[in-house]
This record gives C-alpha cells, sequence and structure tokens, in this order.
C-alpha cells in the first residue's frame, strides 16, 4: 500500500484542537473525512503533533496509506475541494513505507505571534497574542537563551502532560520585533503539552519588565510549574514546520508570512486628485 505525506496548513481558531474527538470539532475529522473521499474508502492519518484548541499551523505534517492510485497534484486538489475552508493542503508526497510523520520527525519548530500595541486587534484577534503593555524584544531573547540545550523542562509542562520524560533539547530560540509583532521562535526535538505557550508566559513577564531576564533560568532550575508563569493564551501559537532527513526532500517550513508588516514601499498612496 502506498503511503502519502501532506502538508497541512489550518486556522485552529473554531477548532478543538487536532485530535478527532466525539463531541467536538477536531481537525483530524476534517482531514480525514477529505481524504476518504479521495480515496474513496475510509483513510485514517497520523500527525506529526497534535495541536491543542485555538492553535494553527503554517506547516503540519500527516501520513496515511492507502489503496487508491492517485497522482500527488490530485491527492492535494481533491482533499482540499473536500475540507473547509479553514484547512487547506500545501502539497503531497509519496514516501518510503518507514516513513512515520511523528517518529520519523528530526526536530519541529514553533512561532508565537504577539501584537504588541495599546490598541486591541479585530482583524486579527484569534490569531495573535494581544499584549498592549510595551514588550522589550531584546531582554525577552537574551532570557529565552537560558532555555538552549538539553533540560528538564517540569516548569514548562502542563499538569495534564503524557509524556513519559520532561527531557526535551531545544535546539534554538529567538525573539525579534517586526513593526508591532514581536515573534518567538522555538526549535526542539520536540515539545511538552503547553511548553511553548508556558515559555511564552515567562517571557513575557520578563519583556514587560516584571521580571528579571534570568528569572528564565530559576523558572528552568525549580523543576515545578507552579513557579512557572501564566500559559500564554492559544490563538498566538502556529506550528510552522517539521524537519526531516534531507534524503526525503519534503518541504519542511514555509517562509513565516503570518502576519507579515506591509513594507513602506507597498503601502497605499492617497487618491490622485
Amino acid at each position: 500500500m502506498p503511503r502519502i505525506a501532506l502538508g497541512l496548513e489550518y486556522d485552529g481558531s473554531d477548532f478543538a484542537g487536532w485530535q478527532s474527538q466525539a463531541h467536538a470539532r477536531g481537525i483530524q475529522a476534517v482531514v480525514e473525512e477529505g481524504l476518504s473521499v479521495v480515496a474513496d474508502h475510509p483513510v485514517e492519518v497520523v500527525a506529526a503533533g497534535r495541536t491543542d484548541a485555538g492553535v494553527h499551523a503554517a506547516m503540519q505534517v500527516v501520513h496515511f496509506d492507502t489503496t487508491a492510485t492517485r497522482t500527488e497534484r490530485s491527492w492535494m486538489l481533491g482533499a482540499v475541494s473536500n475540507m473547509p475552508k479553514e484547512v487547506s493542503v500545501l502539497w503531497a508526497r509519496e514516501v518510503p513505507e518507514g516513513f512515520h510523520a511523528r517518529y520519523s520527525a528530526l526536530a519541529r519548530r514553533y512561532r508565537y505571534v504577539i501584537l504588541n500595541r495599546v490598541a486591541r486587534p479585530a482583524l486579527n484577534a484569534e490569531r495573535v497574542a494581544w499584549i498592549r503593555e510595551p514588550l522589550d524584544e531584546k531582554r525577552m531573547h537574551e532570557a529565552a537563551q537560558h532555555l538552549v540545550g538539553e533540560h528538564d523542562f517540569s516548569s514548562f509542562r502542563a499538569a495534564q502532560c503524557q509524556s513519559r520524560t520532561p527531557m526535551r533539547n531545544l535546539h534554538e530560540i529567538s525573539v525579534t520585533r517586526h513593526g508591532e509583532l514581536v515573534v518567538l521562535t522555538v526549535c526542539a526535538n520536540a515539545f511538552l503539552h503547553h511548553m511553548v505557550r508556558n515559555i511564552a508566559g515567562v517571557l513575557i513577564a520578563i519583556g514587560t519588565g516584571e521580571r528579571p531576564v534570568d528569572w528564565s533560568a530559576e523558572v528552568l532550575a525549580h523543576r515545578d510549574r507552579k513557579l512557572g508563569g501564566v500559559t500564554a493564551v492559544p490563538g498566538g501559537l502556529y506550528l510552522a514546520g517539521i524537519r526531516y532527513a534531507p534524503a526525503l526532500n519534503l518541504p519542511s517550513e514555509p517562509e513565516f508570512t503570518v502576519l507579515a508588516p506591509v513594507p513602506a514601499t507597498c503601502r497605499p498612496v492617497p487618491d490622485q486628485v
């Protein structure tokens, strides 16, 4: 049976998370329904990672097995036409039988997008975290570097996390400003439940000046979630990409364009009289 991998993009605002649920709308369910129509048989997908309610994806990767013979273009376009507008298929590839969307992944990247201005958002209210107090992104970036490396991330782990170990290897982390947007980018081998949102909560407290720069190191060392910061809201979080072995030749991460500021040269000019 051929094994197919798909790259997905979705707006998680109106979903109860990735996983299929009996009494709530899960992204997995609508993806499987759309693919089942194209395949003409029931399809079950396996995702690289589960996203929570309200969390988005610029690049989620899934795989499924099928007895159907379709071109990669047919899988992509056929699936999109049978899914709700909040979910799209970016690409489709036939992959080796041993490929696994989750276990073959070498690293995962998330982005947390903060709108830092006094006025609350209207157009992107469910796609950013809104912080009205001024944020010092340089302090946040400096504080974030304490988390790089392999550590026990118990202080950044949700109480309901089901992972057998709190150990994770955080490869890189950065905080950058793009006009009114402050963007936290995190890459690791894997993530604990709410790990990125809990990191964001700590860094936001540091960015506002509420906490010192070294507080992130103190929180990490305590290994106690009760001593950490608040869990940041889900709307600002994006699964940005999944990295696989280069030999698979799979697209890993789209260019970051989510809510990117409009360059000055592209801004509309007043109507000519």
